[in-house]
């Protein structure tokens, strides 16, 4: 995954033509890499948020893509970046199970970001975590939606991954970030407390 963030992704610039690209990579799979090359960054940082691994994350972009090729045959229209989350949003949560059957939240393990650099790789760090914990502390349903607009999609994608109303999507959304807001603002206060009594 790190070389893939080391080279630049190669876009389809229009909706057009990546609908044309999805139809010929249905009849030829070879077709199917400038799909890949579009969307494998947004996925892997998909999961990798969920998971907070970057072996994980890459382990699970692989079964993403995997079974995309594999159920391309059977797409039938829609946008594709939606049905593409559709199944990373399954895989992720089916690896998850399957990692951990039993394991609670709090024992992830902890996000590790391959960047170069010690100084942006500390920073980053400890801007992932804190959004990992911010994330974690939301209700399961609002912290759906939030990652999957973190990963770009639209509402009506992330309704339609989720199988919920447009109107539930942006309820969800709209009840995360007043709650993000507030968890966000409470810490800043407890900081600014511990470093004046500190």
């Amino acid at each position: 995954m790190r070389a893939m963030r080391d080279r630049p992704l190669a876009l389809l610039p229009l909706p057009q033509e990546e609908a044309a690209q999805v139809r010929l990579a249905q009849r030829d799979p070879g077709a199917f890499a400038p799909l890949y090359a579009h969307y494998a960054e947004a996925v892997y940082s998909y999961c990798y948020r969920r998971l907070g691994d970057p072996e994980a994350a890459a382990d699970a972009t692989s079964v993403i893509f995997t079974r995309a090729l594999t159920a391309l045959p059977r797409y039938q229209g829609g946008t594709f970046r939606r049905w593409l989350f559709a199944i990373a949003h399954n895989a992720v949560i089916d690896g998850w199970r399957t990692a951990h059957p039993s394991a609670p939240l709090e024992h992830r393990p902890e996000a590790y970001d391959p960047a170069p650099g010690p100084e942006e790789v500390v920073l980053r760090a400890e801007a992932q975590d804190e959004v990992r914990v911010l994330l974690e502390a939301l209700p399961r349903d609002q912290r759906q939606v939030v990652e999957l607009r973190l990963a770009g999609l639209t509402t009506q994608e992330i309704a339609q991954t989720l199988g919920r109303s447009v109107a539930a999507c942006k309820m969800l959304q709209l009840r995360a970030m007043t709650r993000l807001r507030t968890t966000a603002a409470a810490g800043a206060i407890q900081a600014n407390e511990e470093r004046r009594h500190g």
